[in-house]
């Protein structure tokens, strides 16, 4: 029975052929047991012909998750604020108030993080859809999508709130479409204004 066990220092030990360097090769790591050289090519996150940037789909996630987030904020601020109002007028203090004031910044919170989430979920899926329908990604999607947003989220109030819905969708998009591509709408107006 040997009464000595093997260190990284003896030649029989299991791990010496991952610490030990091979040659002219770098040592592999014993954690990771992969040899720093065996893949000598470059990598690249977009292979080519790819596009150089995400398309709707990607973006879909990242927008609901922000809409989520930003409805929770600003609704649990409010829900904060129409706590504290609420709890002074009834002259509520220690733990009652702090349980009362908690349920509103929960309860509004929640609510308008459920609006703005199942509005982002409305126009990522209109992007989406639009994207691979027309197969171009522009602000034409932008602006249909914003629009069929506004007029289905507002589409059991009845026509009149409907069409005004779909204003407001189309408004904000063309917002959003004039902030992200300024540069691209100046390009065409001086391309487009040629004097006489």
């Amino acid at each position: 029975m040997d009464t000595n066990p093997p260190t990284y220092a003896d030649s029989d030990s299991p791990l010496r052929s991952f610490v030990q360097p091979r040659g002219n090769l770098l040592p592999r790591s014993p954690y990771l047991n992969v040899d720093t050289h065996f893949d000598t090519k470059p990598e690249f996150i977009l292979p080519e012909g790819a596009s150089k940037q995400r398309g709707r789909f990607e973006l879909a996630f990242g927008q609901i998750g922000a809409c989520c987030m930003l409805g929770a904020a600003f609704g649990g601020t409010g829900g904060f604020v129409n706590g504290l109002k609420q709890t002074t007028l009834a002259g509520q203090t220690g733990k009652l108030r702090r349980t009362q004031v908690l349920n509103h910044v929960m309860k509004g919170g929640a609510a308008k993080a459920n609006t703005l989430g199942v509005l982002a979920v409305m126009y990522s899926g209109f992007g989406v859809i639009l994207s691979y329908a027309r197969g171009t990604d522009d602000e034409l999607n932008t602006l249909a999508a914003g629009t069929a947003t506004g007029l289905l989220y507002k589409s059991t109030s009845g026509l009149k709130k409907c069409g005004i819905g779909g204003a407001i969708g189309l408004s904000l998009a063309t917002l959003w479409c004039l902030v992200t591509s300024r540069d691209r709408f100046q390009s065409m107006m001086v391309s487009s204004y040629t004097p006489a």
